[in-house]
């Protein structure tokens, strides 16, 4: 048996199976699959097919403007656990929700980088030096500046906000089944540069699922001479980063609806409604 173990460990590190297989030939279905790394697409839809305005404003988000101010730990009842509940990069989802606003039709803001402002300076420092050096006196081109810059954070997290179950027993035959539900509560706010003014704020809300599902058998037999127990269960645990992604995405949309409701921007009626690939936009565009 040691010998087929080690076999099978070989093989299944030297293929490119996708089955984690069962080592033990007990006809038991593959307990995990391997999962191949995929590009992530906006969760709000609606937030890529959005119209896009006349004028793209150009925004902002520095590293402290977007960040978790909860300090949340993740739940666990059997240890303390150091790791946070909110990754500690929320700007990351913020700037990703941003830039792909509106990208079905060419995107809605013109996001500028602040986050590495410090790596981009140096950067920019040592193209000067070498043009110097070499004495290339074309000018390196100014940075473009930002008139919006978008603040706010992750506010809020609770943790076990509702929780619940059922189950039932008959002759040694059981069934049960939990749930428990947390909440994640970011806000937004849409500041002028030029006024230091507030223009826009909302705060969205988004609560994170997790569901659990057993079945189990406890029965004697052979004249209660011998014990039966059989468990099987699931749980699915709804993610946290999925549903924050979700709560930056919708938080962002409506930035967008009370901004063109406000008149801070217009929709161009030309990108209203369409299907259009690269090529159109551009040729609409001019």
């Amino acid at each position: 048996m040691k010998q087929l173990s080690k076999f099978l460990s070989v093989l299944l590190l030297s293929s490119c199976v996708s089955l984690i297989i069962d080592p033990i030939e007990n006809n038991i279905p593959s307990i995990q699959r391997i999962e191949n790394a995929q590009v992530e697409t906006l969760i709000v839809s609606d937030l890529a097919s959005i119209g896009v305005p006349v004028r793209l404003p150009v925004v902002a988000v520095y590293p402290t403007s977007f960040t978790d101010q909860t300090g949340q730990r993740m739940s666990n009842s059997m240890y303390a656990s150091f790791s946070t509940a909110i990754t500690q990069l929320p700007s990351a989802y913020l700037i990703r929700a941003l830039h792909k606003a509106g990208a079905d039709h060419g995107g809605f803001f013109t996001v500028v980088e602040r986050v590495g402002l410090d790596n981009l300076t140096k950067e920019r420092q040592i193209i000067r030096s070498a043009r110097e050096a070499q004495d290339n006196s074309s000018e390196l081109g100014a940075l473009l500046f930002a008139g919006l810059i978008i603040e706010g954070g992750v506010i809020g997290y609770e943790s076990n906000v509702t929780s619940g179950g059922s189950g039932a027993r008959y002759l040694g035959l059981g069934a049960t089944k939990a749930y428990r539900r947390d909440s994640v509560t970011v806000q937004l706010r849409l500041v002028s540069v030029t006024s230091g003014k507030v223009l826009l704020e909302t705060l969205v809300t988004k609560t994170i699922l997790s569901a659990s599902l057993s079945n189990d058998v406890f029965r004697f037999i052979s004249d209660s001479t011998e014990l039966v127990e059989i468990e099987s269960g699931v749980v699915r645990n709804e993610s946290g980063g999925l549903a924050l992604r979700a709560a930056i995405e919708t938080a962002v949309l409506q930035i967008i609806k009370e901004g063109t409701e406000a008149g801070y921007w217009s929709i161009d009626e030309k990108f209203k409604n369409i299907d259009c690939d690269d090529a159109c936009i551009s040729a609409l565009r001019g």
